[in-house]
C-alpha cells in the first residue's frame, strides 16, 4: 500500500485553454511536455475555457473554467445579466475549491498579465485574481510561467493584474518589457527572471531543401481591431490592416507567387473569407490549423512568412522561415528584436502595403543569412527555456513527496 509520503504531485493547469486559440495551446502543449519529462508521477487536471477540447487532445481531465456557459456572451437581458453576477460569486467558490485540491498550479504562458487586445475587467483579468487569491489563501502555489505583461491604463484591469502578480508564488515573463510593466504596476520583480516563449521548447519539423525557384509565402493573419485603447476606431484599425493585406497578398499573385493564409484563432476565419473573395485566384488558398504544430508544419515548407499573431511569429521563428511581423504590440517588437529580426516590424494598426512589400523583398534577399540567425537564437532559446524548467521545479514543486493535506482535500 502506498504511504501518504509517496502519493504524487497534484498538479492543475489554468486559463484560456481549449477555446480556439493555438498559441494559448501551444504553451499548454510545452508544460505538458515539461510535467511528462521532469515530473512523471504528477497527476495533472485543468481548469480552463474549452474543457472538452483539452481533454480529447492533451488526455487529460479539464473543468470549465466559468460556471456561466454563456460567460463570453454579450449580456443585454434583465436574465443573461443576473447570471453574469451569479456567476461571478459562484466562481470564487468553484476556483477556490479546485485550487485547494492541488500542491501547484501552473498558468502557461499566454498574455495574461497583458491588455493589448480588448479585455474586460470581470473576464479573465477577475479569474487570474481568484486563482492567485485561492492559491495564497490554500497554500498552493501559483506559478505564472514566461507570461506575457504590459503596463495597463484601466484602474480595475490594472488593479486585479497588479495583485494577481502580487499573490503569485512564482513568476517569470516571455520578454524583459513585460518584467517591466509589472515592476511599473506595483510589483516586486527583484527575483523574477526573463526566459523565451514557452512555445520555442516545442519540436519543430524538419526544414527541407532551399530551391532556386520563388517558392509559397504564409501570410497570417487576426480578425484584429485594435486593443483596450483603440474601442473608438476599432472599426477604422480593422478596415486598415484588411484593405492593406487584400493589397499585399494582390500583388504577390500577380508575381506568380503562391499564398498560404493561416489563421490563429477561430475568430480569424472571416478575415480569411474576406482576403478569398478580394483576391480570386488558384495561387491563394488557406490552411486550417488546429495545432503549432500545424502552424509550423505550413511555415517550413514557406520561403518567407508574414504574420500578426504573436504564436504565428514563434511558429515562422522556430522553423527557421524568415517572418515579417504586423506588429500590434511591443511583445512583437521584442520578439522579433531577440531574434535577430527587429528590422523586419510594421505597424498592424496603419498597414501601408507599398511599404510593407519593400520590407518584404528587403528580407527575402537576405534569406540565407536569416535562417543561420534563427537556427542559432533558436538553440538558445531552447537552452534557456531548459535552464526555466529547472528553476520551476526547485521553486514550487515539492522535493520528495507530499503530504499536504490530503485527507482534507479529498474529504467531502
Amino acid at each position: 500500500m502506498t504511504s501518504t509520503d509517496e502519493l504524487p504531485v497534484r498538479v492543475g493547469v489554468f486559463g484560456l485553454l481549449g477555446s480556439g486559440n493555438l498559441g494559448n495551446d501551444g504553451s499548454l502543449q510545452a508544460v505538458l511536455g515539461y510535467l511528462r519529462a521532469d515530473h512523471p508521477e504528477a497527476v495533472v487536471d485543468a481548469l480552463c475555457g474549452g474543457p472538452e477540447a483539452v481533454t480529447a487532445r492533451f488526455g487529460i481531465p479539464a473543468t470549465r473554467l466559468h460556471w456561466n456557459r454563456a460567460e463570453y456572451r454579450t449580456a443585454s437581458r434583465v436574465g443573461s445579466i443576473a447570471a453574469k453576477g451569479l456567476g461571478k460569486f459562484v466562481d470564487v467558490f468553484r476556483t477556490a475549491a479546485w485550487v485547494r485540491r492541488h500542491d501547484v498550479v501552473i498558468v502557461p504562458g499566454m498574455g495574461v498579465l497583458e491588455a493589448t487586445l480588448p479585455l474586460r475587467p470581470w473576464g479573465f483579468p477577475y479569474s487570474l485574481f481568484l486563482l492567485c487569491a485561492s492559491g495564497r489563501l490554500m497554500r498552493t502555489r501559483v506559478a505564472l510561467v514566461s507570461v506575457g505583461a504590459a503596463e495597463i491604463r484601466n484602474r480595475p484591469t490594472r488593479a486585479l493584474v497588479r495583485w494577481s502578480g502580487r499573490l503569485a508564488a512564482y513568476r517569470s515573463y516571455r520578454d524583459a518589457q513585460s518584467r517591466d510593466a509589472m515592476r511599473a504596476m506595483g510589483v516586486n520583480t527583484a527575483r523574477d527572471e526573463v526566459y523565451p516563449d514557452l512555445a520555442f521548447s516545442l519540436p519543430a519539423p524538419q526544414a527541407s531543401a532551399p530551391s532556386d525557384a520563388p517558392g509559397p509565402v504564409c501570410v497570417g493573419v487576426m480578425d484584429f481591431h485594435g486593443g483596450n485603447d483603440d474601442r473608438a476606431r476599432a472599426d477604422e484599425i480593422y478596415r486598415r490592416y484588411l484593405d492593406g493585406t487584400i493589397r499585399f497578398v494582390r500583388t504577390l499573385v500577380e508575381e506568380g507567387r503562391p499564398v498560404r493564409l493561416l489563421t490563429g484563432d477561430r475568430c480569424d476565419a472571416t478575415v480569411v473569407a474576406a482576403i478569398l473573395e478580394a483576391v480570386d485566384s488558384p495561387l491563394v488558398t488557406a490552411a486550417e490549423p488546429t495545432s503549432l504544430d500545424d502552424l509550423m508544419n505550413e511555415m517550413v515548407a514557406a520561403d518567407t512568412v508574414v504574420a500578426v499573431r504573436y504564436h504565428n511569429l514563434i511558429c515562422a521563428l522556430k522553423t527557421g522561415t524568415p517572418v515579417l511581423a504586423l506588429s500590434y504590440a511591443a511583445k512583437s517588437d521584442a520578439l522579433m528584436e531577440r531574434m535577430g529580426l527587429g528590422a523586419y516590424c510594421h505597424p498592424a494598426r496603419e498597414v501601408d502595403a507599398d511599404r510593407l512589400l519593400e520590407q518584404f523583398r528587403a528580407l527575402e534577399k537576405r534569406s540565407p543569412e536569416l535562417r543561420q540567425t534563427l537556427a542559432e537564437r533558436n538553440l538558445a532559446a531552447a537552452r534557456q527555456l531548459q535552464d526555466q524548467f529547472g528553476s520551476l521545479t526547485a521553486a514550487v514543486f515539492p522535493a520528495t513527496g507530499h503530504t499536504r493535506a490530503h485527507a482534507r482535500q479529498e474529504s467531502p
